[in-house]
């Protein structure tokens, strides 16, 4: 009984030995929803693979039946996260019941993760261009312009820029007729954190990040006002990631 004690608790103690471990978050974390993360296991043994190991990251578990040697496994796992603001990921637990279920042999892995919770997104009727909400709808640019994507085919009224003559239908048509394209852009618009409704700073910031998606995901440049500090208004993907990490981070120093 010893001699099998003994055997069994040294196949299990191999069994996780040499597991390497990283993992993944989307570039969007939002506070209090759940969030998948990858995660990818390594087995740096020289011969053994691993069996029956689970895996445990922020209170997420996944499971991986077969870990080969040099042949890395991915899964995924849910995880939320209750408060906003920048986070360091904890380490992670494996964890397996190999060779039989008799003892359940774990080890802590570190985990080389950074990211920051955006704050928990709250529906809030979305400014249009006019100052007045849209009941919730995306803004939608309808207006007449020179660069944005192609709306209409109309007749050449006279004052048109010859770039926008459709020569091919004009040349069906005999007579001219031209491209109608929407405004690239809306009115830039600039919220001030300070000036939103709810009851506290948690609220504002979270109707703030609803306001920021929506906006932004529907063409209107936006920009925030943080206290004394202005950010300029901007449309691209890139600066609504930005606007939503200031507000992640606002307050927290």
């Amino acid at each position: 009984m010893l001699a099998f004690m003994a055997t069994t608790g040294v196949l299990g103690w191999l069994n996780i030995r040499g597991i390497a471990l990283s993992v993944h978050l989307p570039d969007e974390v939002y506070a209090g929803t759940d969030t998948f993360l990858s995660v990818k296991l390594h087995n740096r043994k020289r011969y053994l693979p691993s069996f029956l190991i689970r895996v445990s990251v922020a209170g997420g578990t996944t499971s991986f039946l077969l870990v080969d040697r040099k042949r890395p496994q991915t899964g995924s796992l849910l995880v939320s996260f209750a408060a906003r603001g920048p986070l360091q990921l904890p380490d992670a637990s494996i964890s397996s019941p190999f060779p039989v279920n008799f003892f359940i042999r774990a080890a802590s892995l570190p985990v080389h993760q950074a990211c920051t919770v955006f704050p928990a997104p709250r529906p809030l009727p979305v400014p249009a261009p006019g100052g007045k909400p849209d009941a919730g709808e995306a803004t939608a640019v309808a207006a007449a312009g020179y660069d944005g994507e192609l709306a209409k085919i109309s007749d050449y009224r006279g004052g048109e820029p010859l770039k926008l003559i459709h020569w091919r239908l004009s040349a069906k048509h005999e007579e001219l007729k031209v491209k109608e394209l929407s405004a690239s852009a809306a009115e830039p618009l600039l919220l001030d954190l300070d000036l939103l409704p709810g009851r506290d700073l948690e609220q504002r910031l979270s109707f703030c990040t609803f306001l920021v998606n929506r906006l932004v995901k529907g063409g209107r440049p936006v920009g925030l006002k943080l206290g004394e500090r202005v950010i300029a208004p901007g449309s691209t993907r890139s600066h609504r990631l930005m606007l939503l990490t200031e507000l992640a981070s606002y307050g927290k120093n």
